[in-house]
């Protein structure tokens, strides 16, 4: 009887923590940030943005990619280019060996929020040589610093435009779009 009673016991103490810690995370996931919050976190991303393209302006290959979570992903402007972190380092590397490197400058921005205070995502149109880009992405928080997980750089295309540059690309994309089916 006294096992019996101390298993009902240890059961229940159980019981009771683990509907505190589901309560405590549910809380802890839906409880949307304040405007204070959302402000400052605007903050700290748009420096975040600022900061990367500082670093690939100056280029300073270790800065750059401390920006990324070391599971970041980038897409480039290239269908081909998908890579993870270490990928995308040691292609960019060779550019920023010579100093060869981009400069962006971010002509506007939008940062999102969700219900979560420790990721956002972000879409951006920048200039760069190859004229305005859009910049998107998501930026988690990890250990009180907001860092990089996705980046996408795109190309953007004047409407007006599209059928010469479909027209320009139609060649070769058409045989990618063949060794993607494969």
């Amino acid at each position: 009887m006294k096992a019996k009673i101390t298993l009902l016991a240890i059961s229940s103490i159980i019981a009771l923590f683990f509907s505190c810690t589901q309560k405590a995370n549910e809380n802890a996931t839906t409880t949307p940030p304040t405007e204070a919050q959302i402000k400052s976190s605007k903050t700290e991303i748009a420096q975040l943005l600022d900061s990367l393209n500082a670093a690939a302006a100056n280029a300073d290959l270790e800065k750059y990619f401390s920006y990324y979570t070391e599971d970041a992903t980038y897409n480039g402007t290239d269908a081909t280019e998908n890579w993870n972190k270490q990928s995308f380092k040691d292609w960019a590397k060779p550019y920023f060996d010579k100093k060869t490197t981009w400069n962006f400058t971010t002509v506007k921005r939008n940062i999102y929020f969700g219900a979560h205070q420790d990721i956002a995502w972000f879409e951006e149109l920048v200039s760069t040589q190859m004229k305005i880009c859009r910049g998107s992405g998501v930026v988690v928080k990890q250990d009180g610093k907001w860092k990089i997980q996705q980046y996408v750089l795109s190309m953007t295309i004047p409407n007006t435009q599209l059928d010469k540059v479909v027209s320009l690309k139609t060649a070769e994309e058409d045989s990618l779009l063949k060794s993607f089916k494969k």
